[in-house]
């Protein structure tokens, strides 16, 4: 497996799969095309789409206009073969002609795949590639996961991990300060802030769960807004670790230093999904996304809680599972309804399978592993409608035309 680093980038939302890899692919190319002065992108499948409500085209104008001009043309019902996410960029030449096309693939996480480009010659650091064979690293030297992570990687990335946690903590306090509607045709208003003075009134599991829910949704609320966030290991999920971390240290005081390591442990976990399946909302649906973000952060809260590497695994196991045949269906392709909510709930799913594992001795039947190949199983066999098409679940039930009266409590009749 390659570096954690692969699984947090920090960067701009709403979409690490349409906003990240897009604007990636668009600097790639202009960077081997530094006199080119007219190009033409074309965006297939998934990426057309949702594109527009997770803002590809401004990701890519953002890069290629200050070359020149810029024509996008989408093409939502052409999937090309390498993965649901894909797109062209060429240039046009003075008769109208294209040449020199480049085909992109965005393949989750903010990564891009190109036959034009080097293979991706980031080295495979970690030679294990699975949750068993960690596991079993981990019962072998009496050691846990984020020790292999500190065998393995240079020393540099601890702080780049303490960056990410910083960038995690500013987006929850960010978001836990504003208030009024995100951008978008839903008029979807911020909840994180009410959400968390509520929550203050409560006391107990009411008031845990609230506090989730409100650092979840601070989080998601700034992706949302194009804020400044890390992928976890996507866009549309990051908002699931940061959340649970950021209360575990508000009510227990653990340390910089552990919830550093608890990181470490989270992102191994992601690893093993991404190496061997796909955390792509587009490929495999949101179990790809909110599912594994809901693992990692079980993972993370179990080793923080004192879990040993078995129940660290169950955990993750739990968080996956019960995510399984989740579908990928934004309403109108942007990152909010579901997706805000299901980062919310995630999280405080999350915790109940780091609690639920802490009262085990660790022993299960299902392997987090299993779990991993039915997921990807399962992923392609669902039909592309579910996989951020927005063409079918809740995108297709919500009437897309209609968006001023999309609050479906104006539509309630009460009694006089």
């Amino acid at each position: 497996m390659k570096s954690i680093r692969e699984i947090y980038k920090i960067g701009k939302g709403p979409s690490s799969s349409h906003t990240m890899g897009p604007q990636k692919a668009a600097k790639a190319y202009l960077e081997h095309h530094p006199d080119a002065r007219n190009f033409h992108v074309t965006l297939y499948g998934s990426l057309a789409a949702t594109g527009k409500g997770h803002l590809t085209d401004v990701a890519i104008n953002e890069v290629l206009q200050k070359a020149g001009n810029v024509e996008i043309e989408w093409q939502p019902k052409v999937f090309l073969p390498g993965h649901p996410n894909g797109m062209t960029i060429a240039v046009d030449g003075e008769n109208g002609e294209r040449h020199d096309e480049w085909t992109f693939y965005s393949v989750g996480g903010g990564d891009i795949k190109c036959d034009h480009l080097p293979l991706d010659n980031s080295p495979e650091i970690y030679p294990l590639n699975s949750m068993t064979e960690l596991l079993n690293w981990c019962n072998r030297n009496s050691r846990s996961y984020w020790e292999f992570v500190y065998e393995h990687e240079d020393s540099s990335i601890w702080d780049y991990l303490a960056e990410v946690w910083k960038v995690m903590c500013e987006s929850i306090e960010r978001g836990l300060d504003k208030e009024g509607i995100l951008p978008g045709p839903l008029h979807l208003r911020r909840k994180a802030a009410n959400y968390f003075i509520r929550a203050e009134g409560y006391k107990d599991v009411l008031r845990t769960r609230g506090l989730i829910f409100a650092y979840a949704l601070a989080v998601s609320e700034e992706n949302a807004s194009g804020g400044t966030i890390v992928t976890a290991p996507t866009c549309g999920s990051c908002g699931v670790l940061p959340g649970v971390l950021y209360h575990l240290r508000k009510v227990y005081g653990y340390s910089d230093k552990r919830i550093i390591r608890s990181l470490a442990t989270a992102a191994l976990v992601g690893n093993v999904v991404k190496h061997n399946a796909s955390i792509s909302g587009a490929e495999v649906g949101c179990q790809g996304e909110v599912g594994v973000a809901c693992a990692m952060t079980a993972a993370a809260a179990n080793q923080l809680m004192g879990g040993s590497p078995s129940q660290i695994e169950y955990s993750a196991e739990m968080g996956l599972e019960h995510h399984l045949g989740m579908t990928c269906d934004p309403v109108c392709g942007l990152v909010q309804i579901p997706c805000i909510e299901r980062n919310a709930y995630a999280a405080a799913r999350a915790l109940d399978a780091n609690i639920y594992a802490s009262y085990t001795d660790g022993l299960h039947r299902v392997s987090f592993d299993q779990v991993v190949r039915v997921m990807k199983r399962t992923g392609k066999d669902l039909p592309s409608l579910y996989k951020e098409t927005g063409e079918g679940g809740l995108a297709a039930e919500i009437d897309q035309h209609d968006h001023d009266e999309f609050d479906f409590l104006n539509h309630i009749e009460l009694p006089e």
